[in-house]
């Protein structure tokens, strides 16, 4: 179930609230032998945390939780780049499960949120790698912890919603304090290392739209690990759909089709984590900076957060 971001936090007694954690929804899977972890692109992460999957194995066959994966850095605030680097950092990475959508081999979707809570309560043994992800405060006190720690934003959900995959309908929201969010990598700019800039970009009306041109957060080795990444999707055809432009803009960051002569353009497969300074007028984006790439994302299911 995908969470809808809003611009302000719903208040009342029907919602309840939690810390938005920056890394990896992760379903888990408990079968009768084993623990299959699963990303939202179905991807299967055992090899990747096989210390995880370990960690859950106490559950009972037939069930499903949903949680987040994340590695806690400096303060105990989560660290999306270290937990890219999994295999220097499995101390420090931990599943926080929030919802339980089956319970041996009983669905639970149609069950009120916090039923399922108070299931997934009794169900989950906290260890060192798994925990319970929940926090009982107001909306005003979550949103001053969360500005105190310079932490990314808050979840707010109706704590009678039922479970529906793939949706987002608004019983589940999502209110960013910072500036960032994944954009779809539609090509580059040439340059040392690969390449001098990402183009980047999210899906609205008729198709893929240009954002932003992306050169700051790169440091050369991650430029060379980003560009063997992206360089097998290279295409002739430019994916934005809002392209050319006829001005470069106020900010410069337009691309006209002078500009576009020195582009590579790729297939949009690739999804990176971008943080920026804000959204402009003409829907671009001012001072951006890469963070990440994101393979546990949808190319087609990255569109414009509101903040």
């Amino acid at each position: 179930m995908d969470c809808l971001g809003v611009t302000k936090l719903p208040e009342g007694p029907q919602w309840t609230y939690k810390i938005k954690l920056d890394g990896y929804r992760v379903e888990a899977l408990r079968s009768a032998k084993t623990t299959i972890l699963y990303s939202r692109r179905r991807n299967i992460l055992n090899e990747k945390f096989p210390y995880i999957a370990a960690a859950l194995s106490g559950l009972p066959a037939g069930t499903i939780i949903d949680g987040e994966l994340v590695a806690l850095g400096a303060e105990n605030r989560s660290d999306f780049n270290l937990l890219q680097n999994f295999r220097s950092a499995q101390a420090k990475i931990h599943y926080y499960a929030f919802d339980l959508l089956f319970l041996k081999g009983k669905a639970l979707l149609s069950q009120p949120l916090e039923t399922r809570r108070a299931m997934l309560e009794e169900v989950l043994r906290p260890n060192e790698h798994v925990a319970l992800c929940a926090v009982d405060l107001s909306a005003p006190h979550i949103l001053k912890f969360v500005k105190d720690h310079f932490l990314e934003g808050v979840v707010a959900k109706q704590s009678d919603s039922i479970y529906e995959p793939g949706v987002r309908s608004g019983l589940w929201q999502k209110h960013r304090l910072n500036q960032g969010q994944e954009f779809v990598i539609g090509g580059y700019t040439p340059g040392a290392n690969g390449f001098d800039a990402l183009i980047v970009g999210v899906y609205a009306g008729k198709g893929l739209q240009f954002a932003a041109r992306v050169r700051a957060g790169f440091a050369p080795t991650t430029r060379r690990e980003v560009f063997a990444q992206i360089k097998h999707l290279k295409t002739p055809k430019c994916p934005f759909a809002n392209l050319p432009e006829k001005a470069a803009g106020r900010w410069g960051q337009g691309l006209t089709a002078e500009k576009m002569r020195g582009c590579v353009w790729l297939k949009p497969e690739a999804v990176a984590r971008i943080d920026f300074a804000e959204w402009t007028g003409a829907n671009k984006l001012r001072h951006t900076r890469y963070v990440a790439m994101r393979f546990d994302k949808d190319p087609r299911a990255v569109v414009r957060e509101e903040n």
